[in-house]
């Protein structure tokens, strides 16, 4: 019986100085010196873990989803239609990893009574070159790409799109309705 209770007190004080051990604070490290003109040494590393992000914003900010809409007077003269219900989009975009490209996704503009209307109908301009707006069509559609500018991995861009409704081909009378999803990503 005393084996036991002398066993049973040893390892609740080898467990007891595990525990001391592994509560140790790590220590800095460290240097001695001795003389006439001492010198030591202690270095300290650090990092610094900066996560990898897009900001990307077209229109208005937030959550709200812009109308753009034209207002077509006279479908047979195949001239342009500007946006009727306001100007150009704001769009800005804001990375650190380099390159960014914007892809463009677009449901079917059709009207109620089931006719379809084509997207390349659609034109859009950009203020900056190098902010460049994808070209909208039915079917795939090439992303662009918007490159740093002079900033390292930074971009940093923020222009204004302008959309034209092109009016080069007649089409059925009613309201054509359909969205484009942009997406930015890293390439």
């Amino acid at each position: 019986m005393k084996n036991v209770r002398a066993f049973r007190g040893l390892a609740l004080t080898g467990v007891a100085a595990l525990g001391l051990i592994a509560m140790t604070p790590a220590v800095a490290e460290s240097d001695f010196d001795i003389g006439a003109n001492p010198s030591v040494d202690a270095r300290v590393d650090f990092e610094v873990i900066i996560p990898r992000f897009i900001s990307f914003q077209v229109g208005s900010t937030g959550t709200t989803v812009d109308l753009v809409q034209f207002d077509v007077v006279d479908p047979t003269t195949g001239t342009p239609v500007a946006r009727s219900n306001g100007g150009a989009l704001t769009v800005d975009l804001l990375g650190n990893i380099g390159d960014i490209q914007i892809e463009a996704a677009t449901t079917t503009l059709v009207n109620g009574a089931g006719d379809s209307l084509a997207w390349d109908e659609i034109d859009t301009t950009t203020a900056d070159a190098g902010f460049p707006a994808p070209t909208l069509a039915d079917g795939a559609i090439a992303p662009v790409t918007v490159s740093p500018a002079g900033l390292g991995r930074i971009v940093d861009r923020t222009s204004t799109w302008t959309y034209t409704y092109a009016n080069s081909a007649l089409v059925g009378a009613g309201t054509y309705q359909g969205t484009v999803t942009y997406t930015a990503s890293a390439p």
